[in-house]
């Protein structure tokens, strides 16, 4: 991303916002946006055959994420994620994509219930109605090593152990991307840590089942879902369920991929994203 500009963008309620900026001035805009606990570095790749292929992309870290602000007064909601797609597309005078992975893909939905109306929806490896156990698992890792690690091995080991499909690197450094070194030493995760500790999760169900039963009913923005075929998050039966509220929708499998499809099957998922875009959002 070598010529990728670096770029703030101000949330209605004051955050600021970092992302890479790439592509063509004036061409159809494509949102890139994260999911919980990575930054805009797991769509480095992504961003990449998207500006190669004509579009203009944003690459942004998600409030709490990355080298966006945290939220002093904890803003970590469901409108608050959607001011942070508006703070983006408002106002580019061209038409946009929505592509999310997880968390960005459900704020992505609730935007589009909530009035957005991009000319595209990419939903990365997730539905609306997701598989419990895999959420438990993201959960879990998301609310443990809150004490930080001693050095990037540590953190590494804690990433092969959550995630045992992909190889362990054999050289950690890259990681340094998803940490940060504070003055007693040690690494922490990029992203802020409340975010994930929220006991009642049912504020996000039922304006989550109202986005999607709109989006519904809204033919005219074309959605594709691209689902890790080895995915603990994303199921036939998950994917069937959203269909039938969402009918238009079509559904891609990436083989070999696990929920983070970009990185795993990085290619597999540039086509998938880029055939589906040149259909709707043509440059």
């Amino acid at each position: 991303m070598s010529n990728a500009v670096r770029t703030q963008f101000r949330s209605s309620d004051g955050l600021t916002l970092v992302g890479d900026v790439l592509g063509p001035e004036g061409a159809p805009l494509v949102l890139l946006m994260h999911g919980g606990g990575q930054t805009r570095h797991s769509w480095a790749g992504a961003m990449r055959a998207l500006a190669a292929a004509g579009y203009r992309v944003v690459n942004l870290d998600a409030r709490g994420h990355g080298e966006s602000d945290w939220s002093a007064s904890r803003a970590y909601f469901i409108a608050d994620w959607i001011k942070d797609i508006h703070a983006v597309i408002d106002g580019a005078g061209v038409p946009c994509a929505l592509v999310g992975a997880s968390m960005g893909g459900l704020t992505s939905i609730h935007a589009v219930g909530e009035g957005a109306r991009p000319a595209a929806l990419v939903l990365v490896d997730i539905v609306p109605d997701m598989e419990p156990a895999g959420v438990q698992r993201i959960v879990g890792f998301m609310n443990a090593h809150h004490g930080g690690f001693a050095s990037l091995d540590e953190a590494a080991d804690a990433v092969a152990a959550y995630y045992p499909e992909r190889p362990r690197p054999k050289d950690p450094s890259g990681l340094m991307k998803n940490l940060r070194q504070r003055e007693d030493g040690r690494l922490y995760w990029h992203w802020d840590p409340v975010m994930f500790a929220v006991e009642d999760r049912s504020q996000f169900r039922d304006p989550l089942m109202r986005s999607t039963e709109k989006l519904g009913q809204l033919p005219d923005v074309p959605v594709l879902v691209v689902r890790g075929k080895l995915s603990d998050i994303v199921s036939d039966t998950s994917v069937a369920s959203f269909r039938t509220k969402v009918p238009h929708a079509v559904a891609v499998d990436v083989s070999d991929a696990g929920h983070m499809v970009a990185g795993d099957k990085n290619d597999a998922f540039n086509a998938a994203v880029i055939g589906f875009l040149a259909e709707h959002l043509p440059l």
